[in-house]
């Protein structure tokens, strides 16, 4: 006699009659709800011991023994004359009393700042003081303690005054140095499409290249930026906090646009493209502040070298932009100047909101949205640089010496016309 298999016994076992499957349907939500009633009770359990913690434990501990701690750092400085309008925010823990101002050492009357600066509170400090433009001034700030905070203006020069001229110009400038630039890079698309394949993988590559040297370069700006900063909302980890808010919507945009086209065209066609601008349209808004931030406190010299500098240096984004369009079907003109929109315009919104707000910490968190969501942008340019020993089992290589050429003639590019950019 043959031993059974298992299709003859699983024809033996009863057949699941129709009863027997309502009964089950019906005990899977009574589970389902269960389950979450005890996640939200474990939840509220979690929120009522730490709430008790911290009522019963901040009133069980002692009072801080020492010195007060005073932090005080300023933020901004509006020059009008006869009048120097500082804005200071307490960075430590304590109240801060801001008892007397000097400038070159000289007593100047105060107004504001009559009662004690609170925690990561901010308040202006009006001087009356008859500078001359050009000239260098230190302001000294005696805290009631006896601490002396200083601030050095470089060269005084009259801040400019918020208005539609003031804007129409930071406008005008954006349009300049974001979606000019951009424009004119991307006109170099039917060139660039008479290449072949390795053409295109060393297009990509100089395109990671230039994208890695604006992501270190805003690195490098925001680790500067944030030594300057009063620290009262984290410094340097707005940056990190930016970088990383950007690389998961970016990754998350990315997710959705391919679930909405089913996967068509891969990573190399035109949401690579769109990709792309959105994470230089970040960057691009970074570098709008920076321009309208240094144009408001009179560090930046308008003129054809500036507008020139910003045209060539921006120009190799719109590169960048096209590379993976390369091998895709011709886009028309609408969807180009969509993408070139999408990369450049930001730009006139940073240089709008430097030149009207002039915050240390909003340009943190800018710049490390920029920083993200390039990042994430060259996390899905790597794949498409390396190159595959055996196509049958996709053993995958190392970057070729085209690919790594392409990288460093990304990097090389960036950093020969940012040279002529004089901001």
């Amino acid at each position: 006699m043959s031993e059974r298999t298992e299709i003859e016994i699983e024809t033996e076992r009863e057949p699941v009659t129709a009863p027997e499957i309502e009964a089950e349907a019906k005990r899977e939500p009574a589970s389902g709800w269960r389950g979450w009633a005890s996640t939200v009770a474990v939840v509220l359990l979690l929120g009522l011991a730490l709430a008790a913690l911290a009522v019963v434990g901040g009133r069980s501990l002692p009072e801080r023994i020492g010195p007060p701690v005073e932090e005080i750092a300023v933020e901004q400085v509006r020059m009008s004359p006869g009048r120097i309008d500082l804005t200071v925010r307490n960075a430590g823990p304590d109240p801060v009393q801001v008892a007397q101002v000097f400038v070159n050492d000289a007593f100047v009357d105060v107004r504001g700042g009559e009662e004690p600066i609170g925690p990561r509170r901010s308040t202006v400090l009006t001087l009356d003081y008859p500078w001359q433009e050009g000239q260098p001034y230190l302001v000294s700030m005696l805290t009631s303690t006896g601490l002396v905070v200083e601030h050095e203006i470089g060269a005084a020069v009259e801040t400019p005054t918020g208005g539609r001229d003031l804007f129409a110009v930071m406008a005008l400038l954006g349009t300049y140095v974001g979606i000019v630039p951009v424009v004119l890079g991307m006109l170099l698309l039917p060139v660039l499409r008479r290449i072949g394949k390795g053409g295109i993988r060393f297009l990509l590559a100089v395109t990671v290249g230039l994208l890695i040297f604006l992501a270190v370069d805003a690195v490098f700006e925001g680790f500067e930026l944030g030594d300057r900063s009063a620290g009262a909302f984290g410094g340097v980890s707005l940056l990190a906090l930016g970088a990383i808010l950007a690389f998961l919507a970016l990754t998350f945009v990315d997710r959705w646009l391919h679930h909405r086209t089913d996967g068509a065209g891969g990573r190399g066609g035109g949401r690579l493209a769109l990709m792309i601008a959105i994470g230089i349209g970040l960057h691009n808004l970074g570098e709008g502040l920076a321009i309208g931030s240094a144009y408001a406190l009179g560090e930046l010299a308008l003129g054809a070298a500036l507008v020139i500098g910003f045209a060539l240096h921006n120009t190799t984004e719109g590169l960048a932009i096209v590379s993976p369009l390369l091998a895709a079907q011709r886009p028309g003109v609408p969807r180009l100047l969509g993408l070139g929109l999408i990369a450049g315009a930001s730009a006139i919104l940073g240089a709008v909101l430097g030149a009207g707000v002039n915050n240390a910490e909003l340009s943190l968190l800018l710049l490390g949205l920029g920083i993200g969501a390039i990042a994430q942008v060259v996390v899905q340019i790597a794949p498409a640089l390396r190159t595959t020993d055996d196509r049958a089992t996709g053993t995958v290589a190392a970057m070729d010496a085209t690919a790594i050429l392409g990288v460093a003639v990304g990097v090389a590019a960036m950093y020969a016309t940012g040279l002529l950019v004089l901001a």
